[in-house]
């Protein structure tokens, strides 16, 4: 691990420092959710106040949900493709890649901003079989460098709602056209999410901004026709929340019975 790196992320940047010191107060937790020991080392050496994301330990828990339904959906892809490629988009500073720790056949990729994957080949180990690509998930040039003969798994957190409907579309479009078949996973925004985005206290406090909203996972089958929704989930079904204290579990699930709350966020998983 290097010396303590000074970060001066703004706006969409920023708030990957949320979802990492996210990461870390789970980990020192006693029923950690997600136990990622990679995060807590990464926040000891960056340079940045923390508490500006707004981001407390007794939220941190929950946060993690989103994260460990990914890891599950992750793994269980794996399992029966040994010899998958992985693709994390918008990968910023998390660390799936250690926690999956996956076997010697698959070849995995994270793609972000070049100066976000700066930043992670300072703090976070190297491994084989892994490639960090820096690069904008909507450029076009970066995947024609990965083979598309294998199955994949496409897997992103964080991302979808600061896309564009049209550049979210040409993404999705991009990737069933290079790979013969896989899976792809990831939360979304509902529209009532986006236009209530003024009270995601991350988000605001990094001056950033939210663009593509999802009512319906079919509305992305419609979009594109190659992919088959396999499941949906909502924080309150989601991987994890069995690690919750009893009192954050029932007031989470209390708070998803409004259908529009309910609705806000959740994580999809698709098929082609």
């Amino acid at each position: 691990m290097v010396a303590v790196e000074r970060v001066r992320f703004t706006k969409e940047r920023e708030t990957l420092l949320a979802t990492l010191y996210a990461r870390a107060l789970d980990a020192g937790s006693r029923r950690a959710v997600l136990g990622d020991p990679y995060a807590a080392e990464a926040v000891r050496h960056i340079e940045y106040d923390f508490r500006k994301t707004g981001i407390r330990p007794a939220r941190a828990g929950s946060l993690m949900l989103r994260v460990a339904q990914l890891d599950r959906w992750t793994r269980d892809f794996l399992a029966a493709h040994p010899e998958a490629v992985v693709l994390h988009l918008g990968c910023g500073l998390d660390t799936r890649v250690h926690r999956i720790d996956p076997g010697a056949g698959v070849s995995w990729y994270d793609v972000d901003y070049p100066d976000v994957i700066e930043l992670r080949r300072r703090l976070l180990p190297e491994r084989d079989a892994y490639q960090m690509i820096g690069a904008s998930v909507t450029d076009e040039g970066w995947l024609s460098s990965i083979p598309g003969d294998r199955p994949v798994f496409v897997v992103t957190e964080g991302l979808t709602m600061y896309l564009t409907e049209d550049q979210g579309a040409r993404l999705l479009r991009r990737i069933t056209d290079h790979f013969s078949h896989g899976e792809v996973a990831f939360d979304v925004f509902s529209r009532f999410a986006i236009r209530s985005q003024k009270i995601n206290h991350v988000v605001r406090r990094a001056g950033a901004t939210l663009h593509w909203g999802i009512d319906d996972p079919r509305e992305l089958e419609r979009m594109n026709p190659r992919l088959n929704s396999v499941e949906v989930r909502t924080y309150a079904d989601a991987e994890g929340i069995d690690r919750l204290p009893a009192p954050q579990r029932v007031i989470l699930r209390g708070f998803l019975r409004v259908p529009s709350f309910r609705k806000m966020s959740v994580l999809l998983r698709y098929r082609f």
